[in-house]
């Protein structure tokens, strides 16, 4: 196995903006404490091919309900891999609960974006069962996988990546 990624978590400037984006202002204890509280994405074993990703806050939802969670951590991976992102397998088995995106694909260049390449999972609860899922802080609720890429022979992509979602979109040429 190839050693090609490092988990930080990152600036608590940058949590903290992220956080009130995304559920609001909060006091600077509360979100001291949160930031604090982060744990590094790891292997639970050393036959586990996934990282798993912690949640800082406990949160229920209801079934068709979303959240977006602000992990407080950033991957650093080398070039020619990247990070894919997963519900863990016994929530999916259990709630169905799913990533909004289905797969979250995390490059090698984000963690170079101006939000520190801070790492967003937004999931969302698909039970058909009408089952509701309860996670407290501190739970694995995601994984994380690093798969390496190829590219085309003919590839002359020179972009430069400053942003998350959609800011890779090409223009068409």
């Amino acid at each position: 196995m190839e050693r090609i990624a490092t988990f930080e978590k990152v600036s608590f400037s940058q949590f903290e903006s992220d956080w009130a984006d995304t559920f609001g202002a909060a006091d600077d204890a509360t979100l001291k404490t949160l930031y604090d509280s982060i744990c590094l994405p790891r292997r639970a074993t050393a036959g586990s091919a996934g990282y798993d990703i912690f949640t800082p806050i406990g949160f229920s939802l209801e079934p068709g309900q979303t959240i977006k969670i602000p992990t407080g951590i950033r991957a650093k991976i080398d070039a020619g891999w990247f990070l894919g992102i997963f519900p863990r397998s016994g929530l999916g088995f259990k709630f169905r609960l799913q990533l909004n995106n289905t797969v979250g694909i995390i490059d090698s260049d984000y963690s170079n974006s101006d939000n520190e390449g801070h790492i967003f999972i937004k999931i969302c609860n698909d039970s058909k069962e009408g089952k509701t899922i309860t996670v407290k802080g501190g739970d694995a609720f995601a994984q994380g996988i690093f798969l390496p890429f190829g590219i085309t022979v003919d590839d002359a992509a020179d972009g430069v990546r400053n942003g998350g979602f959609g800011s890779t979109s090409p223009s068409k040429v």
